[in-house]
């Protein structure tokens, strides 16, 4: 018999029930067919839906919102910062912890890049990229380390070093502010260069996105941190490294949030001490509005990244409607309570469905 037959019993037997046949058989629909059925019922397709909506609804308003050179640079340039500590937050988010000093540490590799380039004239770019994605790995290191060997809540940790690591910034910045003038002309032409039309740091901000998506979909370690985050103590039962995976997460996260402040300082060319205040909670509910379980378990980095562009576009085309300030912060209000009850209705559902499967097994 090969792996895809499905012993059956004989005339004298009771017929399988429905719920034996939905654990037992394999799935009759086509890779192709399973692909795309899977496609069309995930949130990543809602969320991507009500994006092209919003683009359609401020396009037909102003035309110039996407459809002039500088509508369709900034739609893809505007959101790959925010992406970028998107992605990072969503992998902490998976475990069911989150990382709230992503600001504070953006904003310290922000003035790092500046201060590289003053103190180290004739420095790499690589080199200063390279000291920016090794001080956020080590920020987020101390965020993983506490969280991991302390046993307490991420959400209390990196609120503390959300403080703490602001509180270096100031201290070490002071009054100082870095300008374009400070810069090499040729970092600076990261955050203005195109690929075919693309803007160079949406690219980065991308291939960044693939490869963690992929870690995650294929790799071992990607499919155990799905695994803690759904069940915490049965991952440390069944003898998962759960303390290694939380380290690995957040120091993801502190390596991408280090990313994301080399990359502001060439989009922008100013940095100053209050660099990052707030974009923690931006990055929180993109991927919360991306589909990421806030309970952990669930969702994609794709998703994360699709609920950056929505906020980042949301913000931009509200304004061109002619809706105040208090009901664009209000929209945004609504997606996350919206994004989060939803996932606690789809929760329930599947828990319900796997329980009638299994007592009609």
């Amino acid at each position: 018999m090969s792996h895809t037959d499905v012993e059956r019993p004989d005339a004298g037997s009771s017929e399988v029930s429905a719920g034996e046949a939905l654990l037992v058989e394999p799935s009759r629909l086509s890779p192709t067919r399973r692909a795309l059925t899977t496609v069309l019922r995930s949130r990543e397709l809602s969320i991507f839906l009500v994006l092209v909506a919003v683009v359609v609804l401020a396009t037909s308003k102003n035309n110039s919102f996407l459809f002039s050179a500088d509508g369709w640079r900034n739609f893809l340039l505007n959101p790959s910062i925010l992406l970028l500590l998107a992605v990072g937050q969503a992998v902490v988010i998976i475990t069911r912890n989150v990382d709230l000093s992503v600001g504070s540490v953006m904003a310290l590799t922000a003035y790092l890049t500046g201060r590289l380039f003053i103190d180290q004239p004739g420095i790499p770019v690589v080199a200063v990229i390279a000291a920016c994605l090794a001080l956020g790995a080590v920020l987020g290191l101390v965020n993983g380390v506490l969280v991991a060997y302390g046993n307490v809540p991420a959400l209390v940790i990196t609120l503390g070093t959300l403080y703490i690591y602001r509180g270096i910034m100031l201290t070490w910045a002071g009054s100082d502010r870095i300008n374009a003038g400070d810069l090499p002309s040729g970092f600076l032409s990261l955050g203005t260069q195109t690929f075919l039309t693309i803007p160079l740091l949406t690219i980065v901000a991308v291939v960044v996105l693939a490869a963690v998506g992929y870690y995650l979909h294929t790799a071992r370690g990607g499919r155990e941190l799905y695994a803690i985050g759904s069940d915490p103590d049965a991952a440390v039962l069944y003898g998962l490294s759960v303390r290694r995976r939380l380290l690995a997460a957040f120091v993801l996260s502190g390596a991408l949030a280090g990313l994301a402040g080399a990359l502001y300082t060439a989009r922008y060319g100013t940095v100053s001490s209050n660099v990052g205040l707030g974009i923690e909670l931006q990055a929180v509910a993109a991927a919360v509005i991306g589909g990421i379980a806030i309970f952990g378990g669930s969702g994609t980095v794709w998703g994360a990244a699709i609920g950056a562009f929505l906020l980042v576009t949301i913000n931009r085309a509200l304004p061109s409607l002619g809706i105040e300030d208090f009901w664009q912060r209000a929209v945004v209000g609504v997606l996350i309570l919206g994004a989060i009850v939803l996932d606690r209705v789809l929760a329930t559902r599947q828990a319900r469905r796997l329980a009638e499967s299994r007592d009609h097994a």
